[in-house]
């Protein structure tokens, strides 16, 4: 369910990045990703079998855009995932709508409200807190879901939640 939720969201985020993209923004969009994979390298075990990343949806919001920056971290994923077996093929739609829709999303809604109130600095920090607890709480409704865990959906969510905040 979560592999074609994915599919089609990285399609619209295809369609509408193809409004964005420039001779400028490309590259861009290229360092971005390249970043974004470096950081994501970095693993932070959380539970049995879940460890946290760095996300960088947040950043790739704030420079490329929202459509394009989903791209960014979905190309991420799908690299790490089939080069690196990092998540695995099983996981890539839950990866990809956590990471890369979710977060970014979350993200970019932060960055839109924010700009308004605070300079640049403050919203970039609370975006990037948000968006990757926002990627990681949907990461616990999904093991819920899976009802694979002797865990309590509380247990589990805190230790994501504390987790991530410190991450992002």
């Amino acid at each position: 369910i979560f592999g074609a939720l994915a599919v089609a969201w990285i399609a619209l985020c295809l369609v509408r990045a193809r409004r964005d993209l420039d001779d400028r923004l490309a590259p861009m969009a290229g360092l971005v990703a390249a970043f974004i994979f470096a950081v994501q390298m970095l693993n932070f075990p959380v539970l049995p079998g879940v460890s946290g990343h760095l996300l960088g949806g947040a950043l790739a919001v704030i420079l490329v855009g929202p459509w394009v920056g989903a791209l960014c971290v979905a190309t991420v994923l799908i690299v790490q995932c089939l080069l690196f077996a990092d998540g695995g093929l099983t996981a890539l739609g839950l990866n990809i709508t956590n990471m890369a829709l979710l977060g970014t999303a979350a993200g970019y809604l932060l960055v839109v409200v924010l700009l308004r109130l605070l300079p640049l600095g403050p919203t970039a920090f609370l975006a990037s807190v948000v968006s990757v607890v926002v990627a990681s709480q949907s990461f616990v409704l999904q093991y819920w879901l899976g009802g694979t865990t002797a865990l309590s959906l509380p247990a589990i969510a805190g230790a994501m939640a504390g987790v991530h905040t410190l991450i992002g």
